[in-house]
């Protein structure tokens, strides 16, 4: 990609209006300072003294911290937090991001506040070690009235938006936002509105999603559609093109260190290598890093192939940035996508 076709694709990001579909939740870190350790009077264990915290917005709030990196416009996040500390934190998390609009963002009773804890051991010199994480979930379905709300907040956004982007962060199926009754309802907005660019990834694998464009892995490709796994990477691509024509959407999947393949139904299916790696990594948030640029490029009219590099360039960076969940920046992006 040349510099003109790189500000051509990017300069459009900013008037670009996105709705921001899924499982919001709160990364918060304790970053502990080992010199501080002290033993505890009543129960003889080690204490381990947190020197600062810092949270920010994970789950589908780290696709909204790239969407924001990036110069998106406006985001749109839909989903829910509880009415607990947490919930307040990450609301408070995401109105701080000035391209957010959380009119379809909202605190209920009825759910708790879906939060990872981390802790970080800091040591001089070092780079952060992190301990057992503290997992925060919901473990009952996301009640219908709910569910309501979501759906009449997507079918009100779907003729306002350029581009709308899912994430399915949970483990158990309908306990997070897409459940059953918004899937039914992001079948209708998809028959209604044909040609909204519609991307959805979740970590339970992408078969119950209706007729939307997919992001995957490798392994959840094979799953989806019987295919061996490992296969060799034309056949693999062949795959991918075939079921982009079986959806009529837009299929990608991630290949670790082969990049990424992807095709879109009538087109040959395209892989794009990734970057090389410049010593120490951090893989959290790579995935989320690839969705928000395949999903901003795309709805900025880069072909596929285009979204494809700008994707692949946006993990490299992130992958570089140790102890937190990193984003990229057009700036960050310009000098891998426009020398390679």
């Amino acid at each position: 990609m040349n510099a003109d076709r790189f500000a051509e694709i990017t300069g459009r990001f900013s008037k670009l209006r996105v709705a921001l579909v899924g499982d919001f939740c709160l990364d918060r870190y304790l970053e502990i300072d080992p010199a501080r350790a002290e033993r505890s009077i009543e129960t003889g264990l080690e204490v381990l003294n947190v020197a600062r915290v810092r949270s920010q917005p994970g789950g589908c709030g780290t696709i909204l911290n790239n969407l924001a990196a990036l110069g998106v416009g406006t985001v749109y996040p839909v989903g829910f937090a509880g009415n607990d500390g947490e919930g307040y934190e990450l609301m408070r998390a995401l109105g701080q991001v000035g391209c957010v609009d959380l009119g379809h963002f909202f605190q209920t009773p009825e759910r708790r506040t879906f939060s990872y804890t981390k802790p970080l051991v800091m040591e001089p010199g070092q780079s952060p070690r992190e301990l057992n994480r503290l997992d925060f979930k919901n473990w009952i379905p996301t009640p219908e009235a709910v569910q309501e709300r979501i759906a009449g907040s997507l079918a009100a956004l779907a003729k306002r938006v350029d581009a709308m982007v899912l994430l399915e962060q949970v483990d158990e199926a309908g306990t997070g936002v897409l459940a059953d009754g918004v899937l039914n309802a992001l079948g209708e907005i998809r028959r209604d509105n044909p040609d909204l660019l519609i991307l959805a990834d979740s970590r339970r694998g992408a078969g119950h999603f209706p007729a939307v464009g997919l992001k995957m892995n490798r392994d959840e490709f094979a799953v989806m559609t019987g295919e061996p796994a490992p296969m060799p990477l034309a056949d693999l691509c062949a795959a991918v093109g075939r079921l982009a024509a079986e959806q009529g959407q837009a299929v990608f999947v991630s290949l670790s260190e082969e990049g990424i393949a992807g095709a879109i139904p009538g087109a040959v299916a395209e892989q794009v290598p990734c970057y090389p790696v410049r010593g120490e990594i951090d893989i959290v948030g790579a995935g989320d890093a690839v969705m928000a640029n395949l999903a901003t490029a795309m709805a900025a009219g880069a072909e596929p192939g285009e979204a494809m590099r700008l994707a692949m360039a946006a993990a490299s960076v992130v992958v570089h940035q140790l102890g937190t969940t990193g984003t990229a920046s057009p700036g960050d992006l310009h000098d891998l996508v426009c020398t390679h």
